[in-house]
């Protein structure tokens, strides 16, 4: 789930850590993100973001996890108001 907030956009995803790649998903029940990072130390924590950041194209520091730092699912919130990045994380995500 993608929602437009003051802040830049909030972003609800499960996560499927130890994959045999990292993808984006979507389906009815919504986005799944699969990771090859293993869920021990906060790797796969590290691994969203660091994959989020390229695939969106925006800074690491960007992207922030709000809610399920030791959970599969997580609320991230990512800090930008550039319309023309806001297009392209849509673009990705729908």
């Amino acid at each position: 789930m993608l929602k437009k907030v003051e802040e830049g956009l909030l972003l609800t995803v499960k996560i499927a850590p130890n994959a045999s790649k990292n993808e984006i998903i979507k389906d009815e029940t919504g986005i799944k993100i699969k990771l090859t990072a293993q869920p021990i130390e906060g790797k796969a924590n590290k691994a969203l973001i660091e994959f989020l950041s390229k695939r969106f194209k925006i800074p690491k520091t960007s992207i922030q996890i709000l809610k399920g730092e030791t959970s599969k699912e997580k609320t991230l919130l990512i800090k930008i108001i550039d319309n023309d990045k806001i297009s392209l994380i849509h673009e990705i995500l729908d």
